[in-house]
């Protein structure tokens, strides 16, 4: 009974990869085309419940393809995210926990240098933030054959810029032209280059992390709209908030911002249709972390956290839970929704299965090839993060148990999932067995790092 079993659990992933036979253009193994955006929440798109304004192209990924309900960001700022992401391990093992100066290292393999070892052609476009030109962390030393964009995440802030950095080298560029607008061309124009072989392209927008500016074809739609705070530079709630050139109709702004991106997210679709890539493409769009309030930022009024608690630096749902859409016509099934519960840390084994690839033993990731086949697969056992910049806070997720701990030495909040996603109940007290076990988990989950080390929070 139980081979059966694991016989019917294979049916979805042989039937994900062995249907490309039908064709030699089909064979081929599928393009994979990650795109992140930058402090996007739960709630900002209108496929996952947004009103205030409409996201056509990326509803229509959705629609074409599958949503996802329970996926988490890496962690609840950038640059940790981004490394869970591209190297398959969650905050108890990753080697960048929080945003700081720190490169990735040599020995930090990632996906893009799997799948280059496999066969395809790579490409980082827009923000990186895991390591600057001449570092170790270099996304042309970390697999990427082509990199384009802002390596250091504080440039990555100004959205207009006098220069850009293209495979290690500084370019100048038209500080009137907005950089996620060359971001979209950049990806066009790599897709014409390397359409005839397998490629893996992640492009990075720096939308809609403040600063709030986009250009005026896109805000004019929006102006008179909102009521408007209007932004003042160096004002502001959130951390970081001076310095911020925001226009001075953010609600307009962001607005804009996120729509910009969802023209552009169907200018990319319509590319590969025209390529004839459509059903050789896997697409994914997913978000860094949750919406932020720098710059003019209000994620309370936009709803940007959907049905959940909490923006980018906290670890409740609202902090961490992101939208995530995947589409690969006739391969995925189109108009789906899982529940399934993963996390950036499981991209870089689920790309390698289906480019072929062996992923590296000990990672935190699984592969999520079964769902995105609309199969079944076996849940993690936890998810977990640790958050270092307010002082040391954590979160686990077990089944529907979640437990959260802001700063150390504090107890540990208990929620239910299941019937509190907002998470407004703590009930440790009524369950001290599952708030022993999540803590034991927590425990034997992490591995010490000198850089990343426990300290209390500020008061």
């Amino acid at each position: 009974m139980e081979l059966i079993g694991s016989m019917k659990n294979l049916i979805p992933l042989a039937l994900l990869l062995l249907s490309a036979a039908a064709s030699p253009q089909e064979a081929r193994k599928p393009n994979i085309v990650f795109i992140h955006a930058d402090d996007l929440g739960y709630g900002d798109l209108s496929c996952y419940g947004q009103k205030n304004f409409a996201t056509p192209n990326i509803d229509r990924l959705a629609a074409q393809g599958l949503r996802f309900t329970s996926y988490y960001a890496g962690n609840t700022v950038c640059a940790p995210s981004r490394c869970a992401l591209m190297t398959g391990y969650h905050m108890g093992h990753a080697y960048i926990r929080g945003n700081a100066d720190q490169p990735l290292r040599p020995e930090d393999v990632t996906v893009a240098e799997l799948l280059k070892k496999a066969g395809y052609s790579t490409a980082m476009i827009g923000k990186w933030g895991l390591g600057l030109e001449k570092s170790t962390g270099a996304p042309n030393r970390k697999g990427f054959d082509y990199s384009y964009g802002y390596l250091d995440q504080v440039h990555a802030h100004k959205q207009y810029t006098d220069h850009l950095i293209r495979n290690g080298e500084r370019v100048e560029k038209d500080p009137s032209l907005w950089s996620n607008d060359l971001f979209t061309q950049e990806s066009l124009d790599w897709f014409d280059r390397n359409k005839a072989e397998p490629f893996f392209l992640y492009l990075n927008y720096t939308n809609p992390h403040a600063e709030l500016l986009v250009p005026e074809d896109s805000l004019g739609e929006y102006k008179g709209k909102f009521p408007e705070k209007p932004f003042v530079n160096g004002q502001g709630d959130g951390p970081g908030a001076k310095g911020y050139a925001s226009q001075p109709t953010p609600h307009a702004a962001f607005a804009a911002m996120v729509t910009r991106m969802d023209r552009d997210v169907g200018r990319l679709l319509e590319k590969l249709k025209a390529l004839g890539l459509d059903e050789t493409t896997l697409v994914l769009f997913t978000s860094d972390n949750g919406p932020h309030k720098e710059g003019g930022g209000d994620p309370a009024f936009f709803g940007s956290s959907g049905p959940l608690r909490g923006i980018k630096r906290d670890l409740t749902e609202g902090g961490i839970r992101e939208p995530m859409i995947a589409r690969w016509p006739g391969r995925i099934p189109p108009g789906t929704t899982t529940d399934f519960a993963c996390a950036h840390w499981d991209f870089l084994p689920t790309a390698c299965e289906l480019a072929g690839a062996r992923a590296p033993d000990g990672i935190d990731g699984i592969s999520i090839v079964p769902t995105l086949s609309g199969g079944s697969q076996k849940p993690h056992e936890l998810l977990y993060w640790e958050f270092h910049e307010r002082g040391y806070d954590q979160a686990i997720r077990m089944g529907d148990w979640k437990g959260v701990r802001n700063g150390l030495g504090e107890p540990l909040q208990l929620y239910d999932l299941k019937t509190d996603l907002h998470e407004d109940n703590n009930i440790a007290v009524k369950h001290p067995d599952v708030v022993e076990k999540l803590e034991a988990a927590m425990k034997a989950c992490r591995a010490d790092s000198e850089k990343w080390v426990p300290k209390l929070r500020k008061k």
